[in-house]
């Protein structure tokens, strides 16, 4: 269910989703939205993504590559650098953390804590 906290939440972890999403490989912008879309995220549009990436270039975390297409337009392909596995590994490690602690503190589905 999709609400402001959702997006609240989703803000706050985006750019470790965009990174390891490029794990599996490089992508282009809009196959990598839609790969966000279906792993549940929703859809995450091109002015909230493309500035992302741009920022995690300039970090060092992603770089690019311009390929003209073989159908159509040329494409921006943005794959994970060595410095964004390491920021990747380092940050979900902090993250699993974090959600343990929460969980931790938050009732489970059916129950509340008294």
């Amino acid at each position: 269910m999709k609400n402001e906290r959702h997006t609240q939440w989703l803000r706050g972890i985006l750019d470790l989703c965009v990174l390891a999403a490029l794990k599996s490989g490089e992508c282009y912008g809009y196959e990598l939205a839609q790969q966000l879309n279906k792993s549940g995220l929703g859809q995450i549009k091109g002015g909230t993504l493309y500035p992302l990436l741009a920022r995690l270039e300039k970090n060092g975390f992603v770089e690019t590559q311009w390929r003209e297409g073989t159908q159509g337009p040329g494409r921006k392909y943005y794959s994970l650098t060595e410095s964004g596995t390491t920021y990747l590994n380092q940050q979900a490690d902090n993250w699993q953390d974090f959600s343990i602690m929460i969980s931790r503190m938050l009732p489970t589905k059916g129950q509340s804590h008294e």
